[in-house]
């Protein structure tokens, strides 16, 4: 029964872009009460498919299970290839790794494609206010937001885009860093 009630949320979540209120669950389900919500929702917790965000809103877990990760493939000249199962991967847990300080982002804007992020692509970003020189970070520079590479000259720190047609952002009043991107997404 838990596997049924896990795939009409999941359904919800595909259709919606986002987890369904406990009164969503409440009649998606069929239940008569919030207090049966809240049993389905710990059993589906423990059975490790939602989990909870530090504000109690439902956040979906492992929604890729695993995949067949069979081998590499030669991304140069031609290789004899053979497909040899070597292990599974859950790109849920690959991509994210710190899912409640985690969120994503769609890219607008060609500053940063010579990092192989594009317009439309989807970044993976974590939030922190302590980044290392060379990461590519989410920032707000005197109150506009940006992604770029984070550098360090002298004792003041600047933003630099991944695209030689812009040059460097020199912050005239302050910087904030909010976050660091973790990965890119790319549907073709």
């Amino acid at each position: 029964m838990i596997e049924n009630y896990k795939n009409k949320i999941f359904a919800f979540y595909e259709r919606q872009k986002r987890m369904p209120t406990y009164a969503e669950i409440m009649k998606l389900l069929g239940f008569k009460s919030k207090n049966a919500v809240y049993k389905v929702i710990n059993k589906l917790i423990d059975a490790g498919f939602v989990d909870k965000d530090e504000s109690g809103r439902l956040t979906p877990k492992n929604l890729f299970q695993e995949v067949k990760l069979l081998g590499l493939v030669e991304a140069g000249i031609p290789t004899v290839a053979e497909e040899e199962a070597l292990d599974t991967l859950n790109l849920d847990s690959y991509l994210i790794k710190n899912r409640p300080e985690s969120f994503l982002l769609k890219v607008k804007g060609d500053s940063m494609i010579e990092a192989g992020i594009n317009e439309g692509d989807l970044v993976i970003a974590e939030r922190t206010d302590n980044p290392k020189e060379n990461d590519i970070v989410i920032a707000e520079v005197d109150g506009g937001w940006t992604m770029k590479y984070f550098k360090k000259k002298g004792n003041s720190y600047y933003l630099l885009p991944a695209n030689k047609k812009y040059g460097p952002i020199y912050p005239e009043n302050d910087m904030r860093i909010a976050a660091v991107v973790k990965g890119v997404i790319r549907k073709y």
